[in-house]
């Protein structure tokens, strides 16, 4: 699901850190970062981690390495390894002096005093501020101002923030930051370039906006996942059309290759439209028109959506991990479905004020707008539609008093367990898990 990712990050940079577990040892993953790093040429340190586990086997690690052309100094090679644990700190300054000299040795420079060039390493839609780029500044000086090209959008940029969360004048090389300013969210790994002309910007901006939407444009194809099996059966064209929102651009980008991957000679997983953000009623419409179905990765639809797509019958499921949407898709292509587990939302509670406590932590002062609030159900907190946390109530109260159960229409008292950034405006959504015996 990460390839791309992977490709984008190696080419992106100077420098790889490959971490290996010592416990785990080489996985497929890490053998193909490794021929990732190799394909853009571009030297590594191993960084092998865990190594305050009893069963920690960094010699295990060398000799799995090895096998793969990943040669330690010590053995004659070329490549570093420094033994580190996340967990206790330790090994982590030896690991920065290996990278400082790694990149004296490299002689890593690059130009500052000219326009800046960088990658978008990932983008989303922020309600409040807008269109948000992660930039990494490749050569030249990002300054506040500057009209900044990235993919099909450009932009003046009004905010520049690094990674503590601090305005910036101006950024240079090696430098990432968050860019608000922005025309629309450009795609993980598109080139941003500073452009001294905004119609030029414009125009290219435009020529590459009317050749991503050629590449997009939707045909209807008579399928949808809950009852494609039953297409195959009858002989019709065996395309399943699918419609992918999710919360950042490296979701949409994993799930786009993932489930494209599973076509075969005698079906075709077909993806009409993807886009960042909560689902929208356009893209129920969509759907609709081109019976796809809508899967929705750490995202919701907001309330007209909802309404068009329980209105038209659209399909639409949920998902927070990658692998659960590859997995349901591959059994519907394969027709041998596993008993379906659901998720049906059974209540959604507004918060309306939050209160502070000092034995419980933040408790959210909330309105149930839709169904039941339980308290020993899961729970996801959502802002703008998009889920922020994923875990379960540890308090459930109307007025003073400890309740199970909270209806519609009524005021609640809600604390969330090992979570206390709940803001007014959030909601809560609470849901049973059941599982269905899948027919198709």
């Amino acid at each position: 699901a990460f390839t791309a990712m992977r490709a984008r990050g190696a080419t992106a940079t100077d420098l790889v850190i490959l971490v290996v577990a010592a416990d785990d040892g080489v996985m497929p993953q890490t053998i193909e970062a490794i021929q990732h790093s190799k394909a853009a040429d571009v030297p590594m340190i191993i960084a092998v981690n865990k190594i305050d586990k009893e069963e920690a086997d960094p010699d295990r690690v060398k000799n799995e390495l090895s096998q793969h052309s990943v040669i330690p100094e010590d053995w004659g090679g070329e490549h570093q390894f420094v033994h580190v644990s996340a967990k206790t700190g330790e090994g982590i300054t030896e690991l920065l002096d290996a990278v400082i000299l790694q990149a004296e040795l490299l002689e890593l420079t690059a130009k500052v005093d000219c326009p800046a060039e960088g990658v978008v390493i990932e983008a989303r839609l922020d309600k409040g501020r807008g269109p948000v780029a992660s930039v990494m500044i490749q050569r030249g000086t990002l300054v506040r101002g500057d009209i900044l090209l990235a993919g099909e959008h450009y932009g003046r940029i009004r905010t520049m923030i690094n990674e503590n969360g601090v305005a910036l004048d101006s950024a240079g090389p090696a430098i990432p930051v968050e860019v608000l300013g922005l025309s629309g969210v450009p795609k993980a790994g598109d080139e941003a370039t500073v452009v001294q002309d905004e119609r030029k910007a414009r125009e290219v901006a435009s020529y590459r906006s009317n050749k991503e939407r050629d590449i997009k444009l939707a045909h209807q194809q008579k399928n949808k996942l809950d009852n494609m099996f039953a297409t195959m059966e009858s002989g019709d064209i065996s395309t399943l059309n699918l419609i992918v929102k999710a919360d950042v651009q490296g979701s949409v980008e994993a799930l786009n290759e993932s489930l494209t991957k599973l076509s075969n000679d005698e079906v075709q997983v077909k993806i009409i439209s993807t886009g960042v953000g909560g689902i929208t009623e356009t893209e129920a419409n969509l759907a609709a028109a081109s019976n796809a179905s809508i899967i929705g990765f750490n995202v919701r639809a907001d309330a007209t959506a909802r309404k068009a797509i329980e209105n038209q019958g659209v399909d639409l499921h949920y998902y927070s991990i990658i692998y659960d949407v590859v997995d349901e898709v591959k059994a519907a292509l394969s027709g041998m479905l596993a008993p379906e587990i659901t998720q049906e939302i059974v209540g959604l509670a507004e918060v309306r004020d939050v209160f502070r406590s000092p034995k419980l932590g933040a408790i959210a002062g909330c309105m149930v707008t839709e169904g039941r609030v339980k308290r020993n159900n899961p729970i996801r907190v959502l802002r703008d539609n998009i889920v922020i946390y994923e875990g379960e109530l540890e308090s459930l109260r109307r007025f003073k008093d400890d309740v199970n159960e909270v209806r519609n229409g009524m005021e609640c008292g809600i604390g969330v367990k090992n979570y206390n950034d709940v803001k007014s405006g959030d909601q809560i959504e609470v849901y049973e898990i059941k599982e269905v015996k899948r027919s198709l």
